[in-house]
Formats: C-alpha cells, sequence, structure tokens
C-alpha cells in the first residue's frame, strides 16, 4: 500500500511554505483580523455611525443624537482549483523530477500571483483615497506623489503607524534614484530602499497590480488564471493601513493520490481547492491610497 498520507502532509507544508515567500499579500495576514466563515460562506460585520457634538442647553438639557447601526454582508466568492494528474510511467521515465518540483512551481508562477492581484485589485476597488486622473511616474515626480498620499492619508486620520506602500519595482526604482546620499569613499554602496517615511516598501510587480482583473473560468486543461481586466488601470503604488482590509481565507488544501490509490487512472493525482476573498470595511476604506497610472 503507497504511504500517500506522508505524501499529502509533504505536499501541503509545500504549498503554505511556498505562498508564504512568493505572496506579496501574505504579510497582510498577520497585521489583520478576519472574520470567522465558519459553517458559513456569508457574514454580516456591524458598521457603527454616529452624530457630533450639538449645544447643550440650560433649559432643554442635552440634544438628542442619532445613532446609526448596519450589519454589512460580507460573502466569499473567489472559489478556485485546479488537478493534475501524471502518468506513473511518466514520472518514472523522467527520473522522478516532476513528482517532486510540479506542486512547488505552480503554486509559485500561478497560485501565488492570482491570490496577490485579486486581493489589490479589490483593495483598489474599495479604495476611499484615489489619485485623480493618475499619472506616469519618474524619478522626478515620485517623492512630491508619495508625499500627497501620506498627506491625504494624515488629513482623513489614518494612523501613520502601519501604514504599508506597496509599489511597483519601477517605481521603486524611482524613489531610490531620487533619494540623494552621501557615498563618500565607501568600497561598497547599497541604493536600496526598505522604509520609506516609516512605511515598509513591498515590491509588487507589474503583472499583479492592476485595479482589475479578469479570472479564467478555466474551462479546458490549457486555460486557466487571470488577466488585467478590459478597462482597468496600471498601479503605480497603494498605502494600505492593514485595519482597513481583511483577506480571510477558507480552504487552502491540496490533495495527492498515488497511483495505488488513483481510481481513475495510473497515475499521481493532485487536486488543489481555495476558497478566499478581500474586503475593504467601509468605514475604513480612507486608509487605502491608490495611486495609478493614467
Amino acid at each position: 500500500m503507497s504511504n500517500s498520507i506522508d505524501l499529502v502532509t509533504k505536499f501541503l507544508e509545500v504549498l503554505d511554505t511556498v505562498y508564504k515567500q512568493e505572496s506579496k499579500s501574505v504579510m497582510l495576514d498577520a497585521l489583520t483580523q478576519s472574520p470567522s466563515f465558519l459553517n458559513a460562506n456569508e457574514i454580516k460585520v456591524m458598521q457603527l455611525s454616529t452624530v457630533g457634538l450639538g449645544t447643550y442647553s440650560r433649559t432643554t438639557g442635552y440634544p438628542a443624537g442619532d445613532i446609526t447601526a448596519e450589519w454589512v454582508t460580507m460573502t466569499l466568492a473567489a472559489e478556485r482549483g485546479r488537478a493534475f494528474t501524471l502518468d506513473r510511467m511518466d514520472n518514472e521515465e523522467s527520473l522522478g523530477l516532476i513528482l517532486g518540483r510540479l506542486i512547488r512551481e505552480w503554486v509559485r508562477v500561478h497560485v501565488a500571483p492570482e491570490l496577490d492581484a485579486y486581493r489589490f485589485a479589490k483593495y483598489a476597488t474599495g479604495a476611499g483615497n484615489v489619485v485623480g486622473s493618475g499619472a506616469t511616474l519618474s524619478s522626478g515626480t515620485i517623492v512630491a506623489a508619495l508625499k500627497a498620499a501620506e498627506l491625504a492619508l494624515s488629513e482623513d486620520e489614518v494612523p501613520e503607524e502601519g501604514r504599508i506602500c506597496f509599489i511597483t519595482p519601477t517605481c521603486k526604482q524611482y524613489l531610490e534614484a531620487a533619494i540623494t546620499r552621501e557615498l563618500e569613499n565607501q568600497k561598497v554602496a547599497n541604493t536600496l530602499l526598505d522604509v520609506y517615511d516609516n512605511m515598509p516598501l513591498v515590491p509588487v510587480p507589474q503583472s499583479r497590480f492592476y485595479t482589475a482583473i479578469t479570472l479564467n473560468a478555466g474551462a479546458t486543461s490549457d486555460a486557466g488564471g487571470y488577466a488585467k481586466g478590459g478597462s482597468a488601470k496600471d498601479i503605480n503604488f497603494m498605502i494600505v493601513h492593514p485595519p482597513a482590509v481583511c483577506q480571510p481565507v477558507k480552504l487552502n488544501q491540496i490533495k495527492y493520490f498515488s497511483p495505488d490509490v488513483n481510481q481513475t487512472t495510473d497515475g499521481h493525482l493532485w487536486q488543489s481547492r481555495i476558497y478566499h476573498d478581500a474586503f475593504v470595511y467601509d468605514n475604513k476604506e480612507n486608509g487605502i491610497y491608490l495611486h495609478h497610472k493614467a
């Protein structure tokens, strides 16, 4: 009997490890508190608002104030999956190299980028602070654009502490070129920036940084993944205050069946399923600043 249980454990670890290494949005997992979707695909979150102070009257006393409480519905909508089969002899005649590399490479090339693209597109849609008509940035304009973003967030009373700047490698390079350094006679020069104005700089490839994406249904075995949305814009950078968002993952699982267990073919079988979504809290939408190209 094949030790399929050990292999399942092995590949689940690979999935989790590669996802954490390759995903750019994964850092928000630990910084956001996702509501529980246990036993449900839909939850309701309380959204509370009140009115400001009024003038106190020594005759009539306190002015009355309205309290508005709404239940906002969050529904998980992204349910994705894929199955791969590798014939026993194909694996044997390729020296077993495919078996050990398939899932790791698939998560790196397809799963992590799609999760990032989906989340950033959702955050772009829900952003409360958005640059007007957008602009293509350069080393001469990047600093002013970031300063304007910081000011907009501060004017909306978004805490400075905890902000994260997701930025394309191109714009990050512009920023590094715009910052003057005194190298003196140092033998080793490092012009890379990891933090700007106390914000961690997280490079996000342009290929997963759009204001909207289209998910491919994967109806055929040679199609799948995502693409830039038809009217989407390229994002230059996005500053996120983590409490403004949540990105629940209800299920992220890979099942493996050895050829001895697989009842359909004499091959290694992987079945992957991920059930997740990303949300922006309505009353914290100003905690996201979006700067996109024109």
